[in-house]
């Protein structure tokens, strides 16, 4: 029995209606918002807002977060840095299939390092705009909404980020959100005034 190997892989994507045929049927440019950040940052809170109000404002848009992803398609998957790695190339992966479809993704992911966004950006391509929702480590220990910050630092949870492994801080974001002093409203705010002229279809 022969085994199926890439030269026997014969992708159709050319004689598939494209990415514009998608926007134009929806109305709507599609890209993608990569929000980047510690835990309890708020990426995931900032996530849900924008959502909210691109819907009500006649947008299709579809959330991709980090947990939701997880108990799913990336529920084999653990937390080392090979195992990151693959969780991000799966995210931009399926992120790709939506923005071909038309439809705006808000992705919602700690991402921890510059070369493992680099790699989701290779992936996507230029359709990705990366959000920093930045805040400090103690103000995101203080909020620890899932109990996370307190279980790394009693030794349950090994390869955290900010504990006991790195969180790089993007250099150049295409938006800056910081969540320390703002209000959850300014921040969603915030998103959408960036955003808005971008998923606009004139």
């Amino acid at each position: 029995m022969s085994t199926l190997t890439p030269e026997n892989i014969h992708p159709i994507f050319d004689k598939l209606l494209q990415k514009s045929d998608k926007e134009s049927l929806l109305n709507q440019k599609a890209v993608c918002l990569w929000m980047t950040g510690l835990s309890g940052s708020g990426k995931s809170t900032i996530a849900q807002g924008v959502e909210s109000v691109l819907h009500q404002k006649g947008f299709l848009v579809q959330v991709l977060d980090g947990d939701n992803i997880r108990s799913g398609i990336n529920n084999n998957l653990g937390f080392t840095e090979e195992d990151r790695t693959e969780n991000i190339r799966r995210i931009a992966e399926v992120t790709k299939l939506f923005l071909n479809a038309g439809v705006i993704t808000i992705n919602s992911f700690v991402s921890p390092t510059i070369a493992i966004r680099q790699q989701a950006k290779e992936i996507i391509g230029d359709d990705m705009k990366e959000v920093f929702v930045s805040t400090s480590l103690a103000e995101a220990e203080k909020r620890d909404v899932k109990g996370l910050y307190a279980k790394a630092r009693a030794g349950e949870i090994k390869n955290f980020t900010g504990i006991d492994a790195p969180y790089e801080a993007p250099k150049q974001p295409a938006l800056t959100v910081k969540t320390e002093n703002n209000t959850v409203e300014e921040s969603v705010q915030q998103v959408i005034d960036f955003i808005l002229p971008q998923i606009t279809n004139n």
